[in-house]
C-alpha cells in the first residue's frame, strides 16, 4: 500500500555536518565575547512543536526529538534528552562532540551548577527561555559563579546559512459549529476575569491559547493546527493580535472583527513598552523571559499567573465534546481496519514498523477528514515496544516478527476533534507473562475508566487506581497515566493531568484526558492501552456530594488474545464486554466486510 505520508522517518544524515556547525558557532561566540551558549528546544511561543525555522537544536546537534537542550562550551558540549530519546540521540548526533546527558535529572541547570567553571560567560537567547526556567538557570549560575549573558539576536541564526523562512501559512477561522462559542464571547469572558482581578492586560503567547481565544487555526507547526502569533487581551474586551501579514486574509479580518486590532509581529515589543503603569498578567511558565524583561523595563506591574486561556480551553463545551465523539468514531473505524489488516498480514513477517505506521495513516486519510497526524506515530515491535516513546527512523526500522508484541500509539487531527489512541497486539502466541502483564494493565485501565470522584479531585489522587494491579505484582511504569487533549488543537494539553506529579489543577467537566497505563520489559516487549475520556457533569448518586465520571470516547477493540480472563472479576468482564459492544455498534457500518468479520471475533463477549 504505497501511500504518501505526513509522518517523517528521518535518518538525519546531517550528523556528519555537526562538527563544522559546532565550530562555526564557537567562532561566532568568540566574536561576541562569550565562552558558551545554551540551546533549548524552543521558540518564542514556547510550544511543544516548532516550525523548521526554530529547530536550532536539530540544526546544531542533528537530534530531532520533541524535547531536549544543548550547551556549547569552548572545549566541550552536551546534549540533554529525556528517557524517550536515549536511543535516538545516539543514532542521530555525533556523541564524540555532544555528550548525551539526562534532561530530567540534571538538565541545563544541573550542568551549569556542577560542570561549568566559575566566570564562564554563558550566553542565552531570552526569547527562548520562559521566565521560570531562566530563574532556575540564574540560581544555578549564581551558585557556580557562571555569568549568564542575554544575547542580542541568536548566534545560531548567524551561522545558519540556509535557515528556513518562518512559516506563513494562512490563519483560518474555526467555524462556530466546531468551536461552540464565538471568539467575541471568549474574549469577553477572559476580559471579565481580568477586570475582576484588577488586571489591565494579559500577554498571550501559547499557540493553543491564541487558537482558542480567537477561534483560528493554521499550519505553522507539525501535527498541531497553530497559527503562531502574540496577543494582548485587555480588560475592556478588546485585543491586539500580532500576526504576520502574510497569514491574513479578508476572511480572517472579517472573522476577527473591529474589537481585534491587527499588527505585524515586530510591533509587539513597542506595545509592551506602552504598558507602563498598567497591571499586566504574564505566565512565567510559558512566557519568554524577554517579555518579562521588557515589561519590567517599561514600568508595568507584572502579575505572575497562569495563562488565562488554558483552563477555559480545557473545559470543552457541548459542541466540542460532540465533535470529539464523532472524530473518535471516524478514527476508530480507521484503526479497526488497520488492526484487521495486521491480524491478516503481520504474522507473515513482511511488514516493518514504518510500513505499519504508514498503512494506519493511510486508513485515517481514507476518511477524507484527516488534516494531519496529531503526533508522529509510536510504532514499535518487540524490544522497541518496551521504549514508551520510541520513534522509528529509517535506521532503527525493523520487521514485525511472529510471537512478539507490536504497539502502535497514534492519533489524528480532524476539524471536529483530536485523537490519541494506543493499541497493543500479539503477533502469534503470547507468553503467560505477557498475558499477565497485559491483563494487569487492562485492570488498571478499567479501574480508571469506571471511577466516580467528587468535585475538587486532582489527577494525582486517581493515578494510583491505574497502577495498583501492576503494583500487586511488583510492577509499575514511569510515565504519566493521563494528559489533556485539545479540541482540534494540541494532543498534549494542560493544565490538568493524571500522574504521580502533584499537579493541583482539579479535574473539571468537559476536560478530555487520556487513560493510558502500561508496562515495559526492557529489551523484550511493551504494553500500553490508551483511550481518551471526557469528564461528565457532576451528578447526585445518593450520597452527600455530587460526583463525576469518565465517558470513554475512543472506540477500537482491545486485543482479547492477550487477556487472561482468570484475572478479571465479573465487573471488569462486564465493562470489557460492554465496551466491545459499543465498538461494534458504532463502527460496524463504517468498515468493509473483511473488517466486519474480524470485528465480530475481536469484540466477542468473554
Amino acid at each position: 500500500m504505497d501511500r504518501q505520508s505526513f509522518q517523517q522517518f528521518e535518518d538525519q544524515s546531517d550528523a556528519a555536518t555537526v562538527a563544522p556547525r559546532l565550530a562555526a558557532l564557537r567562532a561566532e561566540l568568540a566574536k561576541r565575547g562569550l565562552d558558551g551558549f545554551l540551546v533549548p528546544h524552543a521558540d518564542e511561543f514556547q510550544g511543544e512543536y516548532l516550525p523548521k525555522s526554530a529547530e536550532r537544536l536539530a540544526f546544531l546537534t542533528a537530534f530531532t526529538g520533541s524535547a531536549g537542550a544543548a550547551i556549547v562550551l569552548k572545549e566541550r558540549a552536551a546534549v540533554f534528552v529525556d528517557g524517550r530519546y536515549t536511543l535516538q540521540v545516539r543514532q542521530q548526533t555525533d556523541t564524540r562532540l555532544f555528550e548525551p546527558r539526562d534532561l530530567v535529572s540534571e538538565g541545563l541547570a544541573g550542568y551549569i551548577e556542577t560542570q561549568v567553571r566559575a566566570k564562564t560567560r554563558l550566553g542565552y537567547d531570552p526569547w527562548l527561555h520562559p521566565q521560570n526556567e531562566l530563574e532556575r538557570l540564574s540560581a544555578a549560575a549564581q551558585k557556580s559563579g557562571v555569568i549568564l549573558v542575554a544575547t542580542d539576536g541568536n548566534p545560531i541564526d548567524a551561522v545558519w546559512a540556509e535557515r528556513p523562512a518562518p512559516p506563513t501559512s494562512k490563519a483560518k477561522p474555526h467555524a462556530l459549529n466546531l468551536a461552540g462559542e464565538s471568539a467575541q464571547s471568549k474574549r469577553t469572558r477572559i476580559a471579565e476575569d481580568l477586570k475582576s482581578s484588577g488586571i489591565d492586560s494579559a500577554v498571550i503567547t501559547l499557540g493553543d491559547s491564541i487558537a482558542w481565544l480567537f477561534n483560528i487555526r493554521g499550519a505553522d507547526v507539525p501535527h498541531t493546527p497553530f497559527s503562531l502569533a502574540f496577543a494582548l487581551q485587555h480588560a475592556d474586551g478588546s485585543a491586539d493580535l500580532f500576526i504576520d501579514p502574510a497569514k491574513r486574509s479578508a476572511e480572517l479580518d472579517q472573522h476577527l472583527g473591529n474589537a481585534v486590532r491587527l499588527h505585524a509581529p515586530d510591533e509587539f515589543v513597542a506595545h509592551l513598552d506602552s504598558l507602563s503603569g498598567k497591571t499586566v498578567l504574564a505566565d512565567p511558565g510559558s512566557t519568554a523571559a524577554a517579555i518579562f524583561d521588557r515589561l519590567a523595563a517599561a514600568g508595568a506591574q507584572i502579575r505572575r499567573a497562569s495563562d488565562p486561556c488554558q483552563l477555559p480551553k480545557a473545559c470543552k463545551n457541548p459542541v466540542e465534546i460532540e465533535g470529539a465523539r464523532k472524530a473518535h468514531i471516524r478514527d476508530g473505524a480507521a484503526l479497526s481496519r488497520f488492526l484487521a489488516f495486521m491480524a491478516r498480514e503481520a504474522h507473515k513477517g513482511h511488514l516493518t514498523e514504518i510500513e505499519a505506521a504508514q498503512i494506519l495513516e493511510g486508513f485515517r486519510r481514507d476518511s477524507g477528514a484527516l488534516t494531519d497526524l496529531s503526533f508522529d506515530s509510536i510504532s514499535g515491535a518487540g524490544e522497541h515496544a518496551a521504549l514508551p516513546h520510541y520513534r522509528v527512523t529509517r535506521s532503527s526500522n525493523r520487521p514485525i516478527r511472529a510471537n512478539e508484541i507490536y504497539l502502535i500509539d497514534s492519533g489524528g487531527q480532524y476539524p471536529d476533534g483530536t485523537t490519541d489512541v494506543t493499541r497493543t497486539m500479539i503477533v502469534g502466541a503470547p507468553t503467560a507473562e505477557m498475558k499477565d502483564r497485559f491483563t494487569r494493565v487492562l485492570k488498571g485501565h478499567i479501574a480508571l475508566a469506571t471511577v466516580r470522584f467528587p468535585e475538587g479531585t486532582i489527577g494525582a489522587q486517581l493515578d494510583t487506581l491505574a497502577r495498583r494491579p501492576l503494583w500487586d505484582a511488583g510492577c509499575d511504569y514511569d510515565h504519566g497515566t493521563g494528559h489533556g487533549v485539545g479540541s482540534y488543537l494540541s494532543v498534549h494539553e494542560g493544565p490538568h493531568s493524571i500522574s504521580k506529579k502533584p499537579i493541583t489543577q482539579a479535574l473539571k467537566p468537559g476536560m478530555i484526558c487520556s487513560n493510558e497505563p502500561g508496562f515495559y520489559k526492557a529489551g523484550e516487549y511493551g504494553i500500553r492501552i490508551e483511550n481518551l475520556v471526557v469528564i461528565g457533569e457532576p451528578k447526585d448518586v445518593g450520597g452527600d456530594r455530587k460526583v463525576m465520571e469518565f465517558e470513554t470516547i475512543t472506540l477500537a477493540p482491545i486485543d482479547l488474545e492477550l487477556v487472561d480472563t482468570k484475572l478479571l472479576n465479573a465487573e471488569e468482564k462486564a465493562w470489557l464486554n460492554a465496551y466491545h459492544a459499543r465498538v461494534r455498534e458504532h463502527l460496524w457500518d463504517l468498515v468493509d466486510p473483511d473488517t466486519q468479520a474480524w470485528l465480530k471475533t475481536a469484540t466477542r463477549p468473554i
